[in-house]
């Protein structure tokens, strides 16, 4: 449960130099998200059964340029209204997008990695942002980790807060078609899915609760060069906000628009 934490003003990119310094890192320009897919080997999960480019996207994360479309339940849009005005848009984190307009173009990343002297990766921080408004939708922390009892490696993203995070741990499983999904699950403390950590002022320490926060993402590849990722959260059982992105290997046309996003 030991990550980057946030300052109480601002999350954007701000704590990954604090990261750095905490594990006495250097920072470089990220490639791809993971090294290599086979850190995710185990338990059943085989990464070689993946299709080709979904590998690649990993692997290769900004050779691939994305685009995005979302869609709200109606249900969830007005506390989704209330977070952006108190203190998503503030922060510049977990800064979901309210309008259309928002995601009706491509959505920047950018890789950041923290290598130890030795030249091992410690992880990966991927920073996502909006051209139409210039702020931070995501800002997170990228590894892989082994959970207590489980035979497979999880996808760990650690999502900096004021004084705190959010820890969700992805269970990696393998579509018939090759696609990669992730699942983020309702379940017992220890096992994948969403935690909430806040940190004492030294954070060395700190409390750390399950959250019933639900994800899904499936990633699919439509050709070589395109692929397909549909990623929906819920609280509970509630549907939030699902996104639909089409990754292109290389640079998408200025004519070119994503897949609608539908709300199931």
């Amino acid at each position: 449960m030991r990550g980057p934490v946030g300052n109480p003003a601002r999350i954007a990119d701000e704590w990954l130099r604090q990261e750095a310094e905490r594990q006495g890192a250097v920072m470089t320009e990220g490639v791809g998200l993971l090294t290599d897919m086979a850190t995710l080997a185990g338990g059943g999960f085989n990464p070689l059964q993946l299709a080709a480019p979904v590998i690649n996207f990993y692997e290769n994360t900004l050779d691939w340029s994305m685009e995005v479309t979302h869609k709200w339940s109606p249900v969830a849009l007005p506390i989704g209204r209330l977070l952006s005005a108190l203190f998503t848009r503030r922060i510049q984190q977990l800064n979901f997008p309210l309008k259309s307009s928002d995601t009706a173009h491509r959505m920047d990343s950018r890789l950041t990695s923290l290598m130890t002297k030795d030249g091992v990766q410690l992880g990966v921080a991927w920073m996502r942002t909006l051209p139409s408004t210039g702020q931070y939708v995501y800002s997170g922390w990228y590894g892989t980790t082994n959970l207590p009892g489980s035979a497979r490696p999880s996808l760990r993203v650690v999502f900096p807060l004021p004084n705190g995070s959010v820890i969700v741990f992805l269970r990696p499983e393998i579509g018939d078609d090759g696609s990669l999904i992730l699942v983020s699950p309702l379940g017992a403390f220890g096992d994948a899915g969403a935690y909430l950590v806040v940190a004492r002022p030294d954070q060395s320490s700190g409390w750390v609760r399950r959250v019933p926060i639900v994800e899904r993402f499936v990633v699919r590849s439509a050709d070589e060069k395109t692929l397909f990722t549909d990623h929906a959260l819920s609280l509970w059982h509630l549907p939030i906000i699902r996104f639909h992105y089409r990754l292109r290997r290389g640079s998408i046309g200025p004519n070119e628009t994503a897949t609608s996003a539908t709300m199931t």
